[in-house]
């Protein structure tokens, strides 16, 4: 609420906050003014993307920036608008209320984005207005009086071409201002009966601000804000207030319907009519460039076939061009360790340092080239506006099993590695959504799973004759089960778990723009930054207590074999045997169960000590199948038989053997609540799965 909460006294370091729409290039305004000087983080308590960085003005005053999430309104629908709504309100403790504001607007759709500008200057705070992509509005013939537009707002107009940096000195010295004085107010005219009841129900909310003479409206904007939120929306707001709000807006509703529609008709009817006198619209409309593509990118043919292309070429550079680095980095690793080994003499600290502390940075490191590939293309896709296209075209299919469409690239994302995917879901605006993508991403068959599709597979079909589509079938069968695994489970948690309403997906299609490859490279610096310096530290961590779990207590022996089976992993791997057993797993298969919860495609190179496979070459997968093909159990029958290659498959189809993803989704969704939920749903999927395909099996004599 605003009544007792002062605005900060101006400084010669005033904080400022940049708020706007979404797509209206606010993100590109913070980078150009801001360079490098700035650093990214999560607001406490929700997984709001926070942006803080220096700028300087022409004298070279320091000035603090803070780039505040997109939104196009203060009536807080989702997390993201309630952090912009509390800031501006000075309700947050851990942000105080800005000195001033920069309001950025589209000037090729001034008519939307000043909604939210009203909104702003409204609460009274120093506003300094952004027109940016004034280069939009010429393309399209717009005519903006920017003298005009000053005048309806109250305040100071700048235009701006922010890509290229046209009007960013006119920007700093607007924004240096040592005394910028708060906006004229504006009123929004309603009917005497609805101004009203909102001026009764804000005073039972907090006593009515100060306003200046001449005004018809008693009622706070600040206090309108929080009362005109969504209903079943706490969003920051402690309980007992959101009781209050709930009843007064039920109130409101009972005595006049629909009137918060009649609140935003009527701040629109003010926005068109002064639009009217500050911009000039061409006297015949002309097909513009972005109309001309959509004709293509939305054609329910050409945009399925665009999408088709697109993807194929993210797959492709994921796949095959990411090889390249990503061999350089595993040599990389691979060096330093035989360095480290050439150094130091044998013993535990060589061991901790080769296996578990170059070989767990290594693991996380080794992803960055797909990585950033993966955001290389999001940041071009969304630059460029095609992005919010993708999402359209998905939506349908998406929201059959309760994903958003904006849930694709995410999915798709994960065939390579869920880590990328789950921090390619910060584009899902809703929570719920979000939250369900999140959940079912490790489905999709990253690459960490096909060192084992690959051994079982050949151990499964050891025959040479046997037709390589054949083979391929069944890698394909793994990809699809995991890919229906992951639709029935968003159908599921979409009508249980998360007990909201599903929202309809409420989507701006942007006009399309030449990309800004700062933009872009600044946006992968980020991304890269907050994938190592987090995941990277938990992976460490983790890594090394599985390095301790396999190496003690130690043994007598120099065998590695009977060593692991002495270890803390080789007692555990013996006592869940007879819970893997109605599997068809013994002990041996358990400790690469339990190893490969690091990683994946660990459970290749466990099998591999466990059966002592020695060989010069890096892949061995051949040696290991003939090694497991005679495995036999203690009555003689081979152990590797097809139908228990078959359940070990399903089970890393579904299992959650990913340390990195786990520490992603903690880190996205700031708590264990999630994660831990995750590895217990989809541990469980995973043996209820591999059960049913070997008891089922058995009882066919496989």
């Amino acid at each position: 609420m605003t009544g007792n909460l002062a605005t900060s006294s101006p400084t010669t370091h005033p904080t400022c906050v940049l708020v706007g729409n979404p797509n209206c290039g606010k993100t590109t305004i913070f980078n150009a003014l801001t360079g490098l000087r700035h650093k990214v983080s999560n607001y406490p308590g929700v997984t709001v993307e926070r942006k803080e960085g220096i700028c300087f003005s022409p004298r070279g005053d320091r000035i603090k920036l803070i780039d505040l999430p997109g939104a196009y309104s203060l009536n807080a629908r989702s997390p993201d608008e309630a952090i912009l709504r509390d800031i501006l309100l000075g309700r947050r403790s851990d942000t105080p209320r800005p000195d001033r504001v920069l309001c950025v607007l589209d000037a090729s759709n001034l008519e939307r984005n000043l909604y939210l500008a009203t909104q702003i200057i409204e609460l009274g705070i120093p506003t300094i207005v952004i027109v940016n992509m004034i280069d939009l509005a010429e393309n399209q013939r717009l005519k903006i009086d920017f003298a005009a537009l000053q005048k309806l707002l109250g305040c100071p107009v700048i235009p701006l071409q922010a890509n290229t940096k046209k009007g960013l000195v006119e920007l700093k010295f607007a924004l240096a201002q040592e005394h910028l004085p708060p906006p004229a107010p504006i009123e929004i005219r309603l009917p005497s009966e609805l101004n009203e009841a909102l001026s009764d129900a804000c005073r039972q909310l907090e006593p009515p601000a100060d306003e200046s003479p001449g005004l018809t409206r008693s009622w706070d904007p600040g206090t309108f804000c929080l009362l005109s939120q969504g209903e079943n929306e706490s969003l920051g707001i402690n309980e007992e207030l959101t009781g209050k709000l709930t009843r007064l807006r039920r109130e409101l509703e009972a005595q006049i319907p629909n009137w918060e529609e009649q609140t935003i008709s009527a701040r629109y009817r003010w926005i068109r009519k002064g639009c009217r006198s500050a911009v000039r619209h061409p006297e015949t409309q002309q097909t513009t460039l972005t109309d001309r593509l959509d004709a293509v990118f939305l054609h329910p043919l050409w945009g399925w076939l665009t999408v088709v292309f697109c993807l194929s070429v993210l797959f492709y550079l994921i796949f095959s061009i990411a090889d390249g680095p990503m061999s350089w980095i595993e040599t990389g690793f691979s060096a330093a360790g035989k360095r480290v080994e050439a150094t130091l003499p044998a013993g535990d600290l060589r061991d901790l340092i080769v296996d578990g502390v170059i070989a767990g940075i290594g693991g996380v490191v080794i992803f960055l080239p797909q990585i950033l590939i993966l955001f290389f293309f999001i940041g071009l896709m969304e630059d460029t506006g095609y992005m919010a296209r993708l999402a359209f075209i998905m939506d349908r299919l998406m929201s059959r099993v309760g994903l958003n469409g904006k849930s694709f690239l995410p999915l798709l994302s994960s065939y390579a590695c869920a880590v990328p995917g789950v921090m390619a879901t910060r584009t899902i605006e809703n929570p719920k959504d979000r939250l369900i993508t999140i959940l079912v991403l490790p489905l999709a068959s990253c690459s960490a799973r096909l060192p084992v599709y690959l051994l079982m597979i050949a151990a499964m079909i050891p025959t040479e004759q046997v037709s390589a589509f054949v083979k391929a079938g069944i890698m394909v069968s793994m990809y699809l089960l995991g890919t229906f695994g992951a639709f029935v489970f968003a159908w599921v948690f979409n009508r249980s778990l998360a007990k909201r309403e599903s929202t309809a997906m409420v989507l701006e299609l942007p006009s399309y723009k030449t990309p800004s490859f700062r933009k872009i490279f600044l946006f992968l610096w980020e991304r890269t930054g907050i994938f190592v310096r987090r995941a990277g530290t938990i992976i460490l961590g983790i890594s090394i207590l599985l390095w301790a779990a396999s190496n003690y207590p130690k043994s007598d022996s120099p065998d590695n074999a009977v060593q692991l089976q002495h270890s803390v992993a080789g007692q555990v791997g013996q006592v869940i045997e007879p819970l893997i057993a109605p599997l068809g797993y013994d002990w041996k298969i358990g400790i690469g169960l339990l190893a490969s919860f690091a990683a994946r495609e660990v459970f290749v190179s466990t099998m591999t000590i466990v059966y002592q496979v020695e060989s010069e070459d890096e892949v061995e997968i051949r040696v290991l199948r003939d090694r497991l093909l005679t495995e036999t159990k203690p009555d003689g029958s081979l152990r590797y038989t097809p139908l228990v290659c078959l359940s070990l498959m399903v089970f890393y189809v579904f299992a959650m053997q990913c340390m990195s993803t786990l520490a992603i989704v903690k880190r996205e969704t700031n708590s264990w609540k999630w994660p831990l939920f995750q590895l217990g749903y989809l541990t469980l999927a995973a043996y209820v799965a591999a059960l049913s395909v070997f008891q089922v099996g058995s009882l066919f004599g496989y």
